[in-house]
């Protein structure tokens, strides 16, 4: 199974590529609608958000716990 190399998310079904592309290796949730892959600072974006609504953390710890797990990830490492 394929991992999503910008967010980490397991990628098991074809709906959850980008576009349904199985060659991608992000995922849908980090396409932008044309299909290419969001930049740093979009995905940095919407994870925060992700992260507030579903954790219910405050900006700036949300931020912060978004930019350590994005650190991680192979579309982000330096």
């Amino acid at each position: 199974m394929k991992k999503c190399i910008a967010c980490g998310m397991p990628m098991e079904k074809k709906d959850d590529f980008a576009m349904g592309d199985e060659s991608k290796d992000y995922c849908r949730f980090c396409a932008k609608p044309d299909g290419s892959m969001q930049s740093y600072e979009e995905k940095l974006v919407s994870l925060t958000s992700f992260i507030i609504k579903n954790q219910g953390l405050e900006q700036i710890s949300a931020r912060a716990a978004a930019e350590s797990m994005m650190s991680k990830l192979p579309a982000w490492k330096a």
